[in-house]
């Protein structure tokens, strides 16, 4: 039985291709993701899981974790330029 599963989710504070290969490798490093695609213009992230192997929460908290999510991990404002390389 398939348990991969998609979920979207909206990530601000993108700022360049390196903030995309942060995340896309951060999130290829989650067990159980298959696939992502990223759009740095609008930030629309589509993730397929494993839904035995994680979550949503998982994958959001992943996100903020990485410290690309401007909002959710400094409050909507980084003093670094470009602080994704």
């Amino acid at each position: 039985m398939d348990h991969m599963q998609p979920t979207m989710m909206s990530i601000d504070g993108m700022q360049s291709g390196g903030c995309v290969n942060k995340l896309s490798l951060a999130f290829n490093r989650v067990a159980g993701v298959d696939d992502v695609q990223i759009s740095l213009a609008s930030g629309e992230t589509t993730v397929r899981y494993d839904e035995n192997k994680t979550s949503p929460a998982k994958l959001k908290e992943m996100v903020i974790a990485t410290g690309v999510d401007g909002v959710a991990a400094t409050n909507g404002h980084d003093p670094r330029p470009n602080y994704c390389g």
